[in-house]
């Protein structure tokens, strides 16, 4: 009986809430009726109470109608108050919720570090860390007693094995990969002529050497993806003869094969048809209009055998210049499948990048980006550990990629095993981007990431390529002091146990003791047991997981 009375109240109260949403569409007609009616009559002041009423009754009347939206069918006119608070909810966040180090994807204190730096202010912080240092997972580098003073240059790390006949000296950050297209041509300007100003690589990113990549002069690594932008044939395969020539160009000091992006591994990238103009699609070799579809894998290999093999093409192909690959890590056994290959082949990169899963990127399927990949900490230890155990350390530079914006952030991937950094959102940061996170709409509001020439013109190729420049350079100097509180000159110097890493309340553990670091040819000697099982099944031939 209680329950029967239950559902019949509610239907009471269902029926009496429908009958007030009428009601009130109701009077807001008649009051908007009754205003025109003044207006005709009264004097034309009163339009300026008739037209919003008009208005907003037939929205009411619109929304009691349509199908689509169910809040706003029981709640006419209101309604739309809970999808403008939606649509401004990130910046709400941004600027009146979070505190200084908790936003993400990088929090208040980066990116004001990061404007600060580049516009060449005092990156200076008062009163102590808002930080808990007592957290678990808090990292600390560890200062010596001793410090010493920095160089007086910026380290510069040789790229080129043995097979490389035209090495490169690349900075300690460079500028990671982002598109043209992805980005805007006034992004890309800027960001080239802040390379070329202070003598660090720019890398292309997978969509095609455009004029904006040469224009200033910038040192670049022209990274090639799956889609093969800018040497493809009409099918979509690789273009030898055209990658041979862009190649050769003096700007290209080195050349990329893209395997996988930290934000979105295993899948390919999409540019909507919307954004494929005739610029675009005069750079990437596609046609214009249509939207263009990064295949997850490539054709010119399928093995890890066939990989090594297309890279020493490459190399070849490119008349010597430093050549590598970039890749997010996933399967240990399957990198480890590629070192054999290198080994079976004779054949090594002269640089591999290691993409962290923290990576950005402008467009990926949520699942992608939160579940899909090894960070980039795992990822970086475990391929210089797969390098040094099969005795090729020497031989490949490693370079990092994933939420690098500070100097510890570089000393950190240093002591980690990385050899040089690369950087993307930071300098996304350094020409404007205030991390609208608008980034796959074509409508960014500091034009970075639009192909919209209005709000493209926003951005200042002349003011924001000299904020690139003073961002590098200070991050870079911000690292070099912090080794020489640690008493250490030179990269090379850095140990696993300079870095800590908080894991409980009462225990701080070096990387040293967190990690295993495996010796020179350990793994062809004798593999340690946590490594001997993938050791074994790693196959040249096959990519096994």
């Amino acid at each position: 009986m209680i329950a029967v009375l239950g559902v019949r109240s509610a239907g009471a109260a269902v029926s009496f809430g429908s009958v007030l949403r009428f009601a009130a569409v109701a009077v807001l007609s008649l009051l908007s009726l009754g205003a025109v009616a003044l207006a005709l009559f009264a004097g034309p002041w009163w339009w300026v109470l008739a037209v919003p009423l008009l208005l907003l009754a037939g929205t009411g009347c619109r929304d009691l109608v349509q199908r689509k939206h169910s809040v706003l069918r029981n709640y006419p006119v209101l309604g739309h108050l809970r999808f403008l608070l939606e649509a401004v909810r990130p910046e709400l966040q941004q600027y009146f919720v979070e505190r200084n180090f908790d936003g993400r994807p990088y929090d208040r204190d980066i990116r004001s570090i990061v404007y600060e730096r580049a516009k060449g202010t005092d990156a200076e912080e008062p009163f102590g860390t808002e930080r808990d240092v007592y957290a678990d997972g808090y990292e600390s580098l560890v200062h010596s007693m001793a410090p010493v003073s920095p160089p007086d240059d910026p380290p510069k790390i040789r790229i080129g094995g043995p097979d490389c006949t035209k090495p490169y000296d690349m900075a300690l950050l460079n500028v990671s990969a982002m598109s043209f297209g992805s980005l805007s041509a006034n992004a890309i300007l800027a960001l080239n002529k802040g390379a070329a100003l202070g003598g660090f690589a720019h890398d292309t990113g997978e969509g095609g050497l455009s004029e904006y990549h040469l224009r200033h002069g910038g040192d670049l690594v022209w990274e090639i993806g799956t889609g093969y932008f800018g040497c493809r044939t009409s099918d979509g395969d690789f273009d030898k003869a055209e990658f041979a020539d862009k190649a050769a160009h003096d700007a290209v000091k080195c050349v990329s094969l893209k395997l996988s992006q930290g934000a979105k591994p295993g899948i390919g990238g999409v540019l909507p048809g919307g954004k494929v103009n005739a610029e675009i699609a005069r750079v990437r070799d596609v046609p214009q209009g249509k939207s263009v579809i990064s295949p997850p894998y490539h054709r010119v290999f399928s093995t890890p055998r066939e990989l090594v093999r297309f890279i020493a093409s490459m190399r070849e192909l490119a008349g010597g210049k430093p050549t590598g690959f970039k890749l997010c890590l996933g399967s240990r056994r399957q990198f480890l499948a590629v070192c054999k290959a290198m080994l079976a082949e004779g054949v090594t990169p002269d640089f591999i990048i290691v993409d962290g899963a923290e990576g950005g990127t402008g467009a990926a399927p949520l699942e992608f980006a939160d579940h899909i990949g090894i960070p980039l900490t795992e990822g970086l230890i475990t391929v210089h550990n797969a390098l040094a155990g099969t005795g090729l350390r020497d031989r490949i530079k490693l370079g990092a990629s994933g939420k690098v914006a500070t100097g510890a952030d570089i000393v950190k991937r240093l002591v980690q095993g990385a050899d040089y950094t690369n950087a993307a959102r930071a300098m996304m940061f350094a020409v404007g981007c205030i991390q609208a996170q608008r980034c796959h709409t074509n409508r960014c509001p500091t034009g970075v990431t639009t192909q919209d020439p209005r709000r493209a013109r926003a951005l200042v190729v002349e003011d924001k390529s000299l904020r690139v420049e003073r961002f590098q350079r200070a991050t870079v100097a911000g690292a070099q002091q912090i080794m020489a509180s640690m008493g250490v000159r030179f990269p090379a110097e850095l140990r696993p146990h300079m870095l800590r890493r908080r894991v409980d309340p009462h225990q701080v553990l070096s990387y040293a003791e967190l990690y295993d670091w495996l010796a020179p040819g350990q793994l062809l000697s004798e593999p340690p047991r946590d490594w001997a099982d993938d050791w074994a099944a790693a196959d040249p031939d096959r990519f096994t997981v």
